[in-house]
């Protein structure tokens, strides 16, 4: 294929325009309502494990910060919606990430975020079950379900106790897969467990739900306790090999939040990373009152990509990044 071509056939790209099509039926038949929200912000996504683009404003200083920051993700300001009281939502569009490019991964990609008011993450887990099946009959296709808990799981597959295993015991999991164990703790071990032993042992026709990570990842979810151990109360759900989503009972908690975004920040410093902008005006909304409700991000071309059974990113959109 040359380089002028598209790097996804038509017929693809007018697959892409039914699945947006049923996205959108699927949130209108359930009240949620679309909404679009800033891609350009003063400011970033704090988490160490993701790179953010940065671009400078040379207009009049009287529109704020010269440096604003591309969105990793359409969440904060969707937060700051449902703090103003605006109710169950949903945002369909690009975002972007540095440093993410490959065969799975492009640069700037198509992220599905919604939030429901009111709901935990085991009512919004089913939603996103529905909707993924909704997805797959596109194509003909239909997924079994199972939800487990993160716990169960790493117990069931690898017959392994994330919350006592050692991290002598976790790296022996391993195998054969070799990592330089240089610089990686506890969580880094359990995540290539997760990617390396078990979300490829998931069947294709399997839509496989995973409840209650540990505390440690609790990124924007809240902490609670389940047999006297803490847990974050969020999920994730993979189809296949591929992850698809990430869900959360949402942090409503300002100070909790704020001292969270500092941690991030202690260990960007750590790394020699750059430190983006806490954002301040979603502290201040949280400070202000924020409602009970569960979000979710979902990857639209992941989602694609295990609809068509590929694990190349590039067949699934319309010019992948070396073509753009």
């Amino acid at each position: 294929m040359t380089a002028h071509a598209p790097s996804a056939t038509f017929d693809t790209l007018r697959l892409r325009a039914r699945l947006n099509a049923t996205v959108r039926a699927f949130f209108a038949e359930r009240g949620v309502v679309e909404v679009e929200t800033p891609m350009l912000s003063q400011a970033g996504n704090t988490d160490p494990n993701v790179a953010s683009f940065s671009t400078q404003f040379s207009g009049h200083v009287s529109a704020g910060s010269r440096t604003r920051w591309l969105r990793t993700s359409p969440e904060f300001p969707l937060k700051r919606l449902l703090a103003a009281g605006f109710g169950d939502c949903y945002e369909l569009g690009r975002v972007f990430r540095d440093g993410e490019a490959g065969g799975r991964h492009n640069p700037e990609f198509t992220m599905l975020e919604w939030y429901r008011v009111g709901w935990d993450q085991f009512q919004l887990a089913d939603e996103t079950v529905a909707l993924v099946q909704g997805a797959l009959a596109l194509v003909e296709r239909r997924a079994d379900v199972v939800q487990m808990s993160y716990r169960a799981l790493y117990l069931d597959t690898l017959g392994l106790d994330p919350v006592t295993a050692t991290d002598a015991e976790l790296q022996a999991a391993l195998g054969d897969v070799r990592i330089d164990p240089e610089g990686l703790g506890r969580d880094d071990w359990l995540d290539l467990l997760m990617t390396h032993r078990i979300q490829p042992a998931n069947p294709d026709d399997r839509i496989l739900v995973v409840q209650d990570y540990p505390a440690s990842q609790c990124m924007l979810a809240r902490v609670v306790e389940r047999d006297g151990v803490p847990v974050a109360e969020r999920y994730e759900l993979y189809l296949g090999a591929l992850e698809l989503a990430n869900g959360y009972h949402e942090l409503a908690d300002g100070a909790e939040q704020r001292a969270r975004f500092e941690r991030d920040h202690a260990v960007r410093r750590s790394r020699g990373a750059d430190l983006p902008v806490i954002d301040e005006a979603l502290l201040d909304a949280l400070d202000m009152g924020f409602p009970d409700c569960a979000g979710v991000a979902l990857g639209v071309d992941r989602l694609m990509m295990a609809m068509l059974g590929t694990g190349r990113i590039a067949d699934v959109v319309a010019f992948d990044f070396g073509r753009a």
